[in-house]
């Protein structure tokens, strides 16, 4: 194997061992570490119910773990000139899955919604592999028809004749949560790509519009959005997942009850290990340590912010796109996740990425930082981009990085 990928360049493989970005990797690990010990605690009870053993989901997560990191290194030996070149054809590939999840027979229902296609051992969620993808396919259309883009609307449009289809889709699971995701991401990306600012401000307009139409369609998202404003109101009916992850929170208090300790995890907060992970570690180690691991996902997000900045300062637009527009991602993921824990927002099932339990999330995750090292070390190695016809003026002069 390592005779096939040594020819090519990679941080894996150079004069100075691993050359990656270490504060990035060290951040993300962290993550990771604090996610398997956080789901050992979180699941343990509802393991031990279900399976006999109190470990089984531990045991699964690790599992996931080891796949993650090898698509993380998979991901390393890649060029990214490679996805460049093959956006349209995981753009296609995106589509192709969420139609498949759609199907009977192929995707696997779980609690009413249909996100999963299962396999005999594990399952897949293709709208966490789509929202990827449509980052890659985005980040091409932005380099090959930038000037477009900035100065005539139908460069503007044009995109959406491709996220709205796959918004469709995935409303059709439902999947309102990815949904959000991905389009957030998606007109970040626009933002950053030139597009003007009275046309990104309709966007946003539309976009709230089409928000408030989408939560007036189906009764059940209209009762989520009037019940976590006072979810005491039905405690014990559709206020009670909210006011049991509050209840962790208050529990919790400056230090936490102790790791292991939850109360809530003993089957009163449903999806402990999962979308409400956070809440079981706000209890367990209190206000503190929910403070520490938001600072570490602060960190991991405007790291990724600033290697996209560095590609684009080496003239690796295409590259600087996709690492943006990884960063919004991960910021809307973790944004939604934790408004959803602390009652900020509407109870909705998001992963909190590198932290819940999820093959998919996580090995997705994984994947998406070897993307974001590679990208580093690439416009570190000053593997420059002549396919844009970008100026020196578009980009203020700024003082030499230090890393």
């Amino acid at each position: 194997m390592l005779g096939v990928i040594k020819p090519y360049p990679s941080p894996l493989i150079s004069g100075r061992g691993i050359d990656v970005d270490f504060p990035m990797l060290a951040g993300c690990l962290a993550l990771l570490g604090l996610g398997l010990v956080m789901i050992t605690s979180a699941s343990s009870e509802v393991a031990a119910a279900q399976s006999g053993n109190s470990l089984y989901m531990m045991t699964r997560h690790l599992i996931y773990l080891v796949l993650g990191i090898g698509a993380c290194g998979v991901t390393l030996m890649i060029p990214v000139a490679t996805w460049q070149r093959l956006g349209w054809w995981m753009l296609m590939g995106a589509f192709g899955l969420l139609v498949a999840v759609l199907v009977p027979g192929v995707g696997r229902e779980v609690n009413g919604s249909m996100r999963w296609i299962g396999f005999s051992f594990f399952n897949v969620q293709p709208s966490e592999i789509a929202k990827v993808f449509v980052v890659i396919f985005l980040a091409g259309y932005l380099i090959r028809r930038q000037t477009e883009v900035r100065e005539t609307w139908m460069g503007f449009f044009k995109p959406f004749v491709v996220l709205l289809p796959m918004a469709f889709l995935l409303l059709m699971e439902p999947d309102f949560g990815a949904t959000v995701v991905m389009m957030g991401a998606a007109a970040a990306m626009l933002f950053l790509g030139g597009v003007g600012l009275f046309r990104f401000g309709l966007m946003v307009v539309l976009a709230v519009g089409a928000v408030f139409l989408l939560v007036q369609a189906q009764p059940y998202r209209m009762a989520r959005l009037i019940t976590f404003t006072d979810p005491w109101a039905d405690q014990f009916g559709s206020g009670y997942q909210l006011t049991q992850a509050l209840i962790a929170f208050g529990r919790g208090q400056w230090l936490g009850v102790g790791l292991g300790n939850s109360v809530q995890k003993q089957f009163y907060l449903p999806e402990a290990h999962t979308d409400f992970v956070f809440s079981v570690l706000a209890e367990e180690l209190g206000v503190v340590g929910s403070l520490c691991t938001v600072a570490l996902f602060v960190f991991v997000c405007i790291r990724g912010m600033y290697i996209g900045l560095w590609a684009e300062k080496a003239k690796q637009f295409f590259a600087a796109y996709v690492a943006y527009g990884l960063s919004f991602l991960w910021i809307g993921q973790f944004l939604i996740n934790i408004g959803v824990n602390v009652g900020l927002l509407p109870t909705k099932g998001l992963t909190l990425p590198f932290l819940s339990y999820g093959g998919s999330s996580l090995v997705i995750c994984c994947a998406c930082l070897g993307l974001l090292l590679r990208i580093e070390w690439e416009s570190r190695a000053a593997l420059g981009s002549e396919e844009a016809d970008f100026k020196e003026s578009d980009f203020a002069e700024e003082a030499p990085r230090g890393r």
